[in-house]
């Protein structure tokens, strides 16, 4: 998909959730840990010194998660950017879990098998009640359509799944039958890259292993 400017999309820093190996899906309220936060300041640092000291205006997007805002708050300090002018889309969210919601990777693992496609870091399964790939997808070409109309570039925090849906969309990866989409290669947590004319660069690479 064409999106003019440039997009810098963002994954955000690790959670409690993150750290316990807990699913969180669409969970509102899970906070950054103190790695998070780091990831978040690294985020921030390396976005500035890719700016460099004329910093464009940037259209700020953000899922209606608290860790992508906690963890947007932070990156914007470090580009002199105003939070507050966020927008904030809940297309943008994690990939809804269903009912694996709250409980762990392991304690789902013992019940039913392995859960993750452990070559490209995905579900092979759809959470029982949750979202699939495609899914994504449409939400997240539905977002396109309405930020392509910003006036510049833009930023955008989100989610270890869904940025790379959304990646995918805008590099125009081959859709595989798997997942129903196109979707990118895994990035650490705390990762960020830039997107221009359907060419990815990476900003910074996360430290974080976390599952999203």
């Amino acid at each position: 998909m064409e999106m003019p400017g440039r997009t810098f999309i963002a994954r955000h820093g690790e959670t409690v959730f993150n750290a316990a190996r807990r699913m969180q899906g669409v969970a509102i309220d899970t906070p950054l840990t103190r790695a998070g936060f780091a990831q978040a300041d690294a985020m921030g640092a390396a976005l500035a010194s890719y700016l460099g000291t004329d910093v464009p205006p940037l259209a700020l997007w953000a899922s209606t998660s608290g860790r992508a805002l906690q963890t947007l708050a932070v990156v914007c300090e470090h580009i002199g950017a105003d939070w507050h002018t966020a927008l904030h889309d809940a297309r943008l969210c994690e990939i809804d879990v269903g009912k694996w919601g709250g409980r762990t990777y392991a304690e789902i693992s013992a019940e039913q098998g392995p859960i993750v496609d452990a070559e490209h870091h995905l579900f092979s399964t759809r959470p029982p009640g949750g979202e699939w790939y495609d899914g994504i997808a449409t939400r997240l070409s539905a977002w396109v359509d309405t930020a392509r109309h910003d006036s510049g570039d833009r930023l955008v925090l989100m989610h270890g799944i869904s940025s790379r849906v959304l990646r995918g969309l805008l590099t125009s990866v081959v859709p595989d039958r798997r997942w129903g989409c196109g979707v990118a290669a895994n990035l650490s947590q705390g990762s960020m890259v830039m997107i221009e004319n359907g060419r990815e660069t990476v900003v910074v690479h996360g430290d974080g292993a976390a599952p999203a």
